[in-house]
């Protein structure tokens, strides 16, 4: 007898779960339960589609040759009935079978199932606060947010617009309707956007964004103030009030897990349902997959939610295996990559933050890196990266990535020395491939890997731009060293009393550094090749206490002089 596979959810992991279990049994009955109008979208392209990246919403939905994954596709290309707004009311797992309704008919249905797949995915969170159902307040987490976006990005009519939310939905969603000429203003309730990052990388991101638009960080929304119905103003917790026709609130997800909760499935502390390494629930007929759940960070053993498109299709392929083959998959859990575009700007994370890692107790050494992703002859752009190490076996926990160079690659080459395992010393050697139109000759993550390497075996001491800041605001005594030409810093520069030696001329001029060769020196440049430079001279002539400045004036993340 034929087994029989229902699936919940047909956005990203249901349909993968569906696809992979027709794949291990051509006679399987596979059903695929779909709330909504739409199956298989491509949800993480919404803000492309809203900003007008293409135009036709069709390839929001299709296969890659081009053919629209709606019922139709799914019945004659996989042999899946895919019912679409058709919602799952209640899952009975004694009797193991779901209840379902048809919305468009009202209809009502039973259907029993051998394996059962949740993918319920997660629900935008909105904020419980005054005015809140007013015209013009949206989210965007489905298909018809993306529509009626796109619809507002169309006529063109709005001239001003507000996003609450600084993290990667609301990065992506201020570029799309900054494209569509709206004045924007980005609120963040934190002292920081994108909160995965490191306060430092995050403030060098806002130091961009503060170029196309208005920026609000340590405020929160406290009411939207609408006339008529419709959205005309939000006031903010310190009173201060922006008028806006539109407001977009990207303030994170949370699991969809009513059904699953309402069948008795064991829920984590964090909200989600609870899976083992199979996607297996805590009914053995039931898996997980997706948004929904929780699963294991790989770096530091603990459960997260990573509402990531790209694992809930890895997930959903582990578990339309399993469904059919039994527990023969695993998915292992995340080392939380994750990456947006910016404008011209990339930034994105693999593994864990410094916060992260202080956070999970471990003893870490870290070290950031400025420097192009090309040479200059091929225009190359800049990447600014932090590397973090466990200090005694070196062994890579994360790196964050920022700026308009190549920093997909990067954070590709640095999520798979995690997944392998890989160290500093690794790394160093990596065998990578080159020519100038796609790298330099020793590639940014390999130089990475060389300074944090240098630090670790004492041939390099360097500061970040916060530690420096936070001698400075205390008073302390050092000498500060620009290595750069005259022309440069005529350019810009710090103007925190510094003294200009440009590198080339250190030897001649040694005298008018300090007498006192124990005396601290901060050396620095452009982005602290030549301050590195300067500081294994120094050393050699005697020097005990020259630091560098990590990553010199680009990684600077405070007001320059000029």
């Amino acid at each position: 007898m034929s087994k029989k596979i229902i699936i919940i959810g047909g956005s990203a992991a249901g349909p993968k779960a569906a696809a992979r279990a027709r794949r291990m049994d051509e006679f399987a009955e596979i059903t695929m339960f779909q709330k909504a109008p739409d199956l298989s979208m491509a949800s993480c392209g919404f803000p492309y589609f809203v900003g007008g990246f293409f135009d036709d919403r069709n390839k929001l939905l299709c296969t890659p040759t081009g053919v629209v994954r709606d019922p139709k596709f799914y019945w004659n290309a996989k042999g899946i009935v895919a019912k679409v707004n058709t919602e799952v009311t209640n899952i009975d797992p004694k009797n193991k079978k779901i209840e379902y309704t048809d919305l468009t008919t009202g209809e009502k249905g039973t259907q029993e199932y051998d394996k059962l797949v949740i993918a319920t995915g997660a629900k935008a969170n909105m904020p419980p606060l005054p005015g809140v159902g007013l015209e013009g307040i949206t989210t965007l987490q489905s298909m018809s947010d993306a529509d009626y976006l796109r619809k507002i990005r169309d006529e063109g009519k709005i001239k001003k617009a507000v996003v609450i939310g600084g993290g990667l939905i609301g990065i992506e969603t201020l570029e799309a309707l900054h494209l569509a000429g709206i004045e924007l203003t980005m609120i963040e309730l934190l002292p920081q956007l994108l909160t995965f990052l490191d306060w430092k990388m995050a403030k060098l991101v806002q130091n961009y964004l503060k170029t196309k638009a208005n920026v609000i960080t340590q405020n929160g929304v406290a009411e939207f103030l609408g006339e008529n119905g419709k959205l005309t103003g939000v006031k903010l917790q310190n009173g201060t009030e922006i008028p806006c026709e539109l407001a977009v609130v990207a303030i994170g997800v949370k699991p969809n897990i009513k059904l699953a909760q309402d069948a008795g499935l064991d829920i984590g502390s964090l909200g989600g349902i609870t899976v083992n390494e199979h996607m297996q629930t805590s009914d053995p007929d039931i898996y997980a997959v997706g948004d929904c759940c929780e699963i294991t960070n790989i770096i530091t053993g603990k459960k997260v939610l990573a509402p990531y498109g790209d694992l809930a299709n890895l997930e959903g392929r582990v578990a339309g295996e399993n469904v059919i083959r039994g527990n023969k998959a695993s998915f292992p859990g995340t080392i939380q990559t994750g990456i947006c575009k910016l404008f011209d700007y990339g930034v994105g994370i693999t593994g864990l933050s410094e916060v992260k890692a202080k956070e999970s107790g471990m003893d870490y050494v870290k070290v950031l890196n400025a420097s192009p992703d090309k040479p200059g002859f091929m225009e190359g752009k800049l990447l600014i990266t932090k590397l973090v190490a466990e200090r005694k076996t070196g062994k890579i926990l994360g790196a964050q990535v920022i700026g308009p160079g190549d920093v997909s690659k990067q954070l590709a080459i640095w999520a798979t020395a995690i997944k392998g395992n890989l160290t500093v010393d690794d790394m160093v050697n990596g065998d990578l491939p080159y020519a100038p139109p796609f790298s330099l000759a020793i590639d940014h993550s390999i130089a990475t890997a060389h300074i944090l390497q240098n630090k670790m075996h004492g041939l390099f001491d360097g500061l970040s731009a916060p530690e420096l800041k936070a001698k400075l605001d205390q008073g302390d005594k050092m000498f500060l060293l620009d290595c750069r030409g005259a022309d440069e810093y005529e350019q810009t520069r710090l103007g925190i009393g510094e003294t200009l030696i440009p590198v080339g001329l250190l030897r001649k001029r040694l005298h008018e550094l300090p007498e006192d060769k124990n005396a601290e020196i901060i050396a620095y440049c452009k982005i602290s090749l030549r301050g590195y430079e300067a500081s294994v001279l120094l050393r050699a002539h005697g020097y005990t206490n020259v630091k560098v400045l990590e990553g010199g004036i680009m990684a600077w993340p405070y007001e320059k002089e000029k």
